[in-house]
């Protein structure tokens, strides 16, 4: 990962955040001085199994997946692209060990914002908690998703659904190995449905 520690005029956290519930000036100004960015390499690990990840990123450029091992394999559990935010749950809220890997599947650009930050925003700032209720109202539909996507019992549906609710310009991006591991299916079998549909 590559950092850079200085304050940008450019803060694309600011104004997501911002989109979603209006920021008191002084939110802005403590988000300016406490929000950094990084960037990370294709395929470039950003958070490791048993690790306590501290930071909450914002993607600005990429797609970042996230995904656990089990007897040798490895099982994506959800991939997120432009404008979506991004950490481990366990090891960020919790500050508890990780049980997933969050990986870099394209060169990526993020702001991010560390965990002692976050808390005091929430503590200092009433328009913070709304945030963060809206963003957990956000994340509650999107587990759903995934939720009633892994409990459809055919391959062919589940694509479907997945098709119907992913943001059309990523589908194409998402490397096939990685979208049928998310799709409980076989990459053949994904290969197979996806020139049925061409």
């Amino acid at each position: 990962m590559s950092s850079n520690q200085k304050t940008e005029k450019n803060l694309f956290i600011i104004f997501y955040l911002n989109a979603i519930y209006p920021l008191s000036p002084s939110l802005k100004s403590f988000l300016a001085n406490k929000i950094k960015n990084c960037s990370f390499k294709k395929n470039e690990l950003i958070s490791r199994e048993g690790e306590i990840c501290n930071k909450l990123y914002l993607i600005k450029k990429g797609l970042v997946r996230g995904y656990f091992m089990s007897e040798g394999k490895d099982i994506t559990t959800w991939i997120d692209s432009e404008n979506e935010i991004f950490t481990s749950i366990t090891g960020f809220f919790k500050h508890e060990n990780t049980r997933e890997y969050i990986q870099a599947l394209e060169d990526c650009h993020c702001d991010y914002l560390e965990y002692d930050d976050y808390k005091y925003c929430l503590n200092n700032f009433p328009e913070m908690r709304q945030i963060y209720r809206i963003m957990l109202e956000q994340y509650y539909v999107l587990a759903e998703h995934r939720v009633y996507l892994a409990r459809i019992p055919n391959a062919k549906k589940r694509l479907d659904f997945f098709l119907e609710n992913a943001k059309p310009e990523i589908v194409e991006r998402i490397p096939r190995k990685h979208l049928a591991s998310f799709l409980a299916m076989r990459p053949e079998t994904l290969s197979r449905l996806m020139k049925e549909k061409l």
